[in-house]
């Protein structure tokens, strides 16, 4: 009896440690809506990327300077969309399981989030403007990657897996750079919509 009640303080004493040193209350329907808002943003872009540049039967990708402002906007928009609903879906469930939202964790997280997205979307940005097309996609899913393993050790283990998986899929698109946007549209798209499943399965919102 003695026994299983030592387990039983140990293990509330390690769920303590979690909570105070980790950030919990991510929620997996934040994941869900992330990559739901991901695949209209694919569809968008490859509507203005795609349309009206078949010719004989092949795609000739072309983009213009007008296109190029257009696909930044579509991407800021559904990073703007997807944020949101992030934050409505985390808050909601901090609030319900009576967890501080802001606090040292929460700053850590992002700022070790940040910076490689940061770095890695100024990159792209450069990129896209000097015609290196191509690089884009696969670069995004690899900072993405990078951002998520860098961040996981403030919050759910599982971050740490999904940013490994986005690294490989990332390095995977280099090798197929004219399939750029369904390789994005995989990896913002489906790979957050699984993890917030599995996440929502396992901690609930």
């Amino acid at each position: 009896m003695n026994q299983e009640k030592y387990k039983d303080d140990l293990k509330d004493i390690k769920d303590m440690m979690s909570r105070s040193s980790r950030f919990i209350s991510l929620s997996g329907l934040s994941g869900v809506s992330a990559g739901i808002v991901a695949l209209i943003g694919a569809y968008a872009a490859n509507k203005v990327v795609y349309s009206k540049q078949i010719v004989d039967g092949y795609r000739n990708i072309l983009l213009t300077h007008e296109m190029v402002y257009e696909l930044i906007g579509i991407a800021l928009v559904t990073l703007v969309v997807a944020l949101t609903l992030g934050i409505f879906f985390t808050t909601r469930k901090a609030k319900k399981n009576k967890q501080k939202l802001w606090d040292t964790q929460t700053q850590r997280l992002l700022i070790n989030l940040l910076i490689p997205l940061v770095a890695g979307g100024l990159l792209c940005l450069i990129l896209l403007f000097k015609g290196f097309i191509g690089l884009v996609a696969p670069l995004t899913l690899i900072f993405f990657g990078l951002a998520l393993v860098n961040a996981s050790k403030y919050t759910l283990t599982e971050i740490r897996s999904l940013g490994i998986a986005e690294i490989f899929l990332g390095l995977l698109a280099t090798q197929f750079i004219g399939q750029g946007l369904l390789f994005w549209a995989i990896g913002f798209g489906v790979l957050n919509i699984a993890y917030g499943i599995i996440m929502q399965m396992r901690y609930g919102s």
